[in-house]
């Protein structure tokens, strides 16, 4: 085996974010900079001898030639086997799923998520370890320490290794098999669901449309929903993956999958509109849950399968707990609190929900940015929740917004909304969040109309499992009738900088629950901007997205 060790210098912007380390692909394609970091990985991993290896990602540009790089390094550093996708394929959940079914050392895959792909697009890169979930900070943050010192890199000089069918081959001293990326995972859903009561409810005419947004998830959808449950041809669309997604966002928000919102809102064609519609992003961790005419918010999603858990029979037993991120609402809580399980409140990644779920704790993990999973796999989980929520309906026959409406009259509705300012300079981004965290400690007690400052902190977690502690985790004001305003910036971007803004407010009265929850908000997110001075300091007179 030919091995190269290849002189190299550092970059000083490998730190990985909330998932992985995202940039443009033309900083990838810059000379050393993936082998650089992927020499860090591997270098922090310490794998054992003969240690096994899971590789795929999103299939955007890119992904194959950095597939190929990977491989090489790997038969250079020492690993024994690597799966990978067919294709360069595998979604994030599916590669849990693998990672974990078949014991291997960890996986690398290669995506940015719900980023927008093409030359001109992102990439990303990110390292998972044995338990199948996101490397905690204590690796990522060697992982990063490592890049900034790395002076070589070691790489097997070798041709591509064929990729587009199943099969074994040998790269060296290492085995590279390719698998069919979508059958363990396949596998795990029907051990999961009530497949039969879902195959009979779309015999009997109900009608679903899947968006995969031209990601990960098409060959996923059209297996499981087509193939096994018998949803008929053209129920998924958009459902061939793509290098560019189709020129589109692959974020599966009411503002990105346009075409699925059209169709489920009846304004697409003449046809009526489905019965349920649902999309996945680009690596098919995300999703969005609609009914006909109907959006269902992700916090509310969440609170919903925990308390329809016990329809499914993976979930026929209950459930040990909730966790959900910090700007997730409190809908799932009071699910919680009537079950008599403990719901857990976390800052945003799913690297925080891994502990939690090793140590038994919790069942169901969701955030607010469309993530919702389980302890199935450590990731969240797009098609999975969509497949959850099938089986609700099947089983409770009654549309989605009914079983919305009847969770809300018995749980109250935690009335909520995410306003996303994309692209914004980051020096006006900073001011913004430095705007909040000066006026923070004079808020206590502050009335605005109807609202009475509670507190205001920036939020910190520490792990109850490992003690590490986490801070800087976004700028909570919340309010003595329990509602809240959330300051964060996001993690998850490559280009300027995504200011969040998450407003909540508990409405117990089902005769007020079914306002708009723009109106409901109103006087929420007037106090916000007064507070932040956002639109004046942003120049924007609304946000990019509203979910």
């Amino acid at each position: 085996m030919n091995i190269h060790t290849v002189a190299t210098t550092p970059f000083a912007d490998q730190k990985p974010g909330t998932s992985g380390l995202r940039k443009k692909v033309a900083v990838f394609q810059t000379p050393h900079y993936l082998e650089n970091f992927v020499q860090a990985v591997f270098d922090c991993v310490a794998a054992p001898p003969g240690s096994t290896l899971v590789l795929g990602g999103d299939g955007r540009y890119y992904n194959r030639e950095a597939i190929q790089v990977i491989l090489r390094m790997a038969a250079a550093n020492g690993i024994g086997r690597v799966l990978v996708g067919q294709g360069g394929i595998l979604s994030t959940p599916a590669a849990s799923c693998v990672i974990r079914k078949y014991q291997c050392l960890g996986g690398i895959i290669l995506s940015a998520s719900h980023n927008p792909g093409g030359p001109a697009g992102d990439f990303g890169i990110k390292y998972n370890t044995g338990n199948g979930g996101p490397a905690p900070e204590k690796i990522t943050d060697a992982i990063y320490a490592r890049s900034r010192e790395l002076g070589s890199y070691r790489i097997v000089a070798a041709p591509d290794v064929p990729i587009d069918r199943p099969g074994t081959h040998a790269l060296g001293a290492m085995q590279v098999e390719v698998i069919d990326p979508v059958a363990d995972y396949a596998e795990l859903m029907e051990a999961l669901f009530d497949f039969a009561a879902i195959r009979e409810m779309l015999a009997g005419g109900f009608r679903l449309c899947f968006d995969a947004m031209h990601a990960v998830t098409g060959p996923y959808a059209h297996e499981i929903l087509e193939r096994r449950l018998g949803a008929p041809a053209g129920s998924v669309i958009n459902g061939v993956p793509l290098a560019d997604f189709g020129g589109g966002h692959p974020d599966p928000n009411l503002t990105y999958a346009g075409q699925l919102v059209a169709i489920m809102y009846g304004t697409a064609t003449a046809t009526p509109a489905p019965d349920f519609g649902a999309a996945s992003d680009g690596d098919g961790d995300r999703n969005m849950i609609l009914g006909r005419n109907f959006f269902v918010t992700p916090s509310d999603s969440l609170a919903v399968i925990a308390a329809n858990a016990t329809l499914a029979p993976g979930y026929a037993q209950g459930i040990a707990g909730i966790a959900r991120s910090m700007p997730t609402s409190a809908a799932a809580d009071r699910v919680a609190e009537k079950l008599g399980v403990p719901c857990y409140e976390t800052p945003t990644g799913w690297k925080f929900f891994g502990n939690l779920m090793d140590a038994g704790k919790v069942t169901l993990c969701g955030e607010e940015s469309f993530g919702t999973g389980s302890s199935h796999v450590r990731e969240k989980d797009g098609l999975w929740a969509v497949l959850f929520w099938l089986n609700i309906l099947a089983r409770r026959r009654m549309p989605v917004e009914e079983i919305l409406h009847r969770h809300w009259a018995e749980y109250g509705r935690n009335v909520y909304s995410r306003h996303d300012y994309e692209g914004l300079p980051l020096d006006i981004a900073n001011g913004i969040m430095a705007q909040v965290r000066e006026r923070c400690g004079d808020l206590s007690g502050r009335r605005f109309g109807d609202y009475t400052v509670k507190f205001c902190d920036d939020f910190s977690y520490t792990d109850p499992i490992d003690g590490s502690l986490s801070t800087g985790q976004g700028l909570r004001i919340v309010f003595d009738d329990g509602s809240r305003i959330v300051f964060r910036l996001s993690g998850t971007g490559t280009e300027g900088a995504t200011l969040r803004l998450y407003l909540e407010a508990y409405e117990a009265d089902p005769a007020r629950q079914q306002v708009d929850a723009q109106l409901s908000l109103a006087a929420l997110i007037a106090i916000a901007d007064e507070i932040s001075q956002l639109r004046q300091r942003s120049g924007r007179e609304r946000p990019t997205v509203i979910t």
